[in-house]
Parts: C-alpha cells; sequence; structure tokens
C-alpha cells in the first residue's frame, strides 16, 4: 500500500509512519522540517498551509498534521488545521479520492463539566461553545473530511501519551518541577476520571483502519478509565518529580486562567500562559468514552496503559537531561 502520512515528523504521525513502513508499505511524509525525523520512503517537505502540489497518486491519506498546541494565535490553527485539512482534500479530489483518515481529537465533544460515557453519536458543542481554538478548528476539519467524495474516517482519540510526547506530560512535568502543578479542588468533592490512549495503541488502531479500510467516526481510547490526580501522581513518583500538595479551587483556577489568557493575548504575542481554561477543565473534570464501536471494528487495544506508562517513564529517564525540566 501507498501512504502519504502528513505530519510525519510529529508525534503521531512520526509513529503511524514507522509502523507502516516496519510492515512493508510504501510511506511518503510530509513534514515543514527540511528532513524526515525517521526513515520514510519519500519525504516531502511542505507546509499544509500552501496548496499540495504533489502529483503522485497513493492508496490513502492520514492526514496527522495538526497546530496541536493548546495555546496559539487563532489565525494559526486556521492555516494548520482548515486550510491544511482543505488542502489535503484537494490533492485527494486530484488523486482518484483515496481512502483518507483524519486524525481528529476527542476534545471536540468537551464542556466544563463531567462527561461520561461518550460515544460518537453524543452530542457535539457548536463551533461557538467549543473549548478552545484547537478543538474549534478540529471540528471544522472534520466537517470538511465528512464532505470528501471518497471513503473517510474521522478518529477521535483521548489524550495521547507515550514516548515521543509533546503535548501533555512534558507540560505536566515543567510544571512540576516549577512547582506549578496545583491540585484542582471542586467544590463538590468529587475527583476526575479521564480516559487515555496509548501511542502505540492508537498507531495500531490507524493501521487497522487503513487495513479494514472503515469509514465513518470512531472515538479512540485504551479503554481504561483512570483517576486522573492518582495517575499524575504516580508518573511524578516514578520519575522523582514533586507531587503536588498546594490545592487549588476549580473556580478560582479557572478565573486565573482568563486573566492568563488575556494578559498573553493582549500583552505577551499569544505566548502560552502557565495555565488555560482549557487545561483547567482537562483536568478537573471527567471525559470518560463508550468504545465499543472501536473494539467491534477495530479489535482490542495493542498496549495497557500500566505497560505504556512504564515505557514513558523508561524512555524519559533516557532522555539528556538537558532536554528534561529540572
Amino acid at each position: 500500500m501507498r501512504v502519504l502520512v502528513t505530519g510525519s515528523n510529529g508525534f503521531v504521525g512520526r509513529r503511524i509512519a514507522a509502523l507502516l513502513r516496519a510492515r512493508g508499505d510504501f510511506v511518503i511524509g510530509l513534514g515543514r522540517s527540511a528532513a524526515a525525523a525517521e526513515p520514510v520512503d519519500n519525504y516531502l517537505c511542505h507546509d499544509l498551509a500552501q496548496p499540495l502540489a504533489f502529483a503522485e497518486p497513493v492508496d490513502a491519506v492520514v492526514h496527522c498534521a495538526a497546530l496541536a498546541s493548546p495555546w496559539a494565535r487563532p489565525a494559526a490553527y486556521q492555516r494548520a488545521n482548515v486550510d491544511g485539512t482543505r488542502h489535503v482534500l484537494d490533492y485527494c479530489a486530484r488523486h482518484g479520492n483515496p481512502h483518507l483518515v483524519y486524525i481528529s481529537s476527542s476534545s471536540v465533544f468537551y464542556r466544563a463539566a463531567d462527561q461520561f460515557d461518550l460515544t460518537e453519536t453524543s452530542p457535539i458543542p457548536p463551533d461557538a461553545e467549543q473549548m478552545n481554538e484547537y478543538s474549534r478548528t478540529k471540528r471544522q476539519g472534520e466537517r470538511l473530511v465528512q464532505a470528501h467524495a471518497g471513503p473517510w474516517a474521522v478518529l477521535r482519540p483521548r489524550a495521547v501519551f507515550g514516548p515521543g510526547d509533546t503535548v501533555i506530560f512534558p507540560r505536566v512535568l515543567r510544571a512540576a518541577a516549577a512547582g506549578q502543578l496545583p491540585l484542582l479542588h471542586r467544590a463538590d468533592e468529587k475527583t476526575a476520571v479521564g480516559d487515555l490512549i496509548y501511542i502505540d495503541t492508537l498507531a495500531a488502531y490507524v493501521l487497522a483502519a487503513l487495513d479494514r479500510r472503515f469509514t465513518g467516526e470512531l472515538n479512540l481510547t485504551n479503554n481504561q478509565p483512570v483517576v486522573i490526580q492518582a495517575f499524575l501522581t504516580d508518573l511524578l513518583q516514578r520519575l522523582g518529580y514533586p507531587v503536588p500538595r498546594r490545592r487549588l479551587p476549580v473556580a478560582w483556577a479557572m478565573r486565573l486562567a482568563r486573566l492568563a489568557e488575556w494578559v498573553s493575548a493582549g500583552l505577551l504575542g499569544y505566548r502560552e500562559p502557565p495555565l488555560t481554561r482549557f487545561g483547567v477543565a482537562v483536568f478537573a473534570y471527567s471525559k470518560t468514552f463508550d468504545v465499543r464501536k472501536c473494539l467491534a471494528e477495530l479489535g482490542p487495544p495493542a498496549v495497557s496503559v500500566e505497560e505504556g506508562l512504564t515505557r514513558f517513564v523508561a524512555w524519559w529517564q533516557q532522555q539528556p537531561s538537558s532536554s528534561r525540566p529540572t
């Protein structure tokens, strides 16, 4: 199979490209860096904010390229997540409408409240009520993909973690190292529970979706919800980072995050603030998913959460000290 993987230098795209190539598929990677981060059969240096002029047809496209940071200029999200998706679809339309697998995000469902057993048919907030620009533009990208003339799949992983992570765990570890990671305290005393997905589980699901030519929408998790605070405490203890003791009411955290976002947008050129409303909501409220459809269509998770955490800890400990928070 000839597969174009956009964002092949990123956390998710790199792993998908590696697994595809390891089993003998011809992988065409696309990224903004001058060279591929990992070996691929062909590499395109291209920013998808611009139309894609690549002329060769492929059997499938895995569209991973995105701006996944929790905070950036709204225009940057629009270019990366909406315009980029539109340019991938234009390429597909010119080359026979191959099977398109779009890596979206479970965040399109999120509200600042507990949400349990979300399914593919659970209501998705309208654009104006999305939690942040990332989720809003990923949802806009979904709608573009759903109009694709060829077969398409929208996959929504929840909280991807593992070796190579650049979004979730590194931010948690930086905050813990700086003593800026609070214990979020809810007035109702409830404890947040959440699903996650290990990177190899996600990559295996993507390959299964390609092989089975799955079409439609799927929520992807490891099907092992965890108590978020206990999970993070375990991670910090394994790595020798300080465990947070300072309690911060969620209402106050939201006020501080709103202020930090205002200062960032108005005075600091959108430099990422130490606290965002999206980040507070993710750690303060439960988010669990009913993934029976995924299990029926693509099978069980390839790697457990416990094994995934062990692999991440081992990988992190092998990183040069200069690249880790202190």
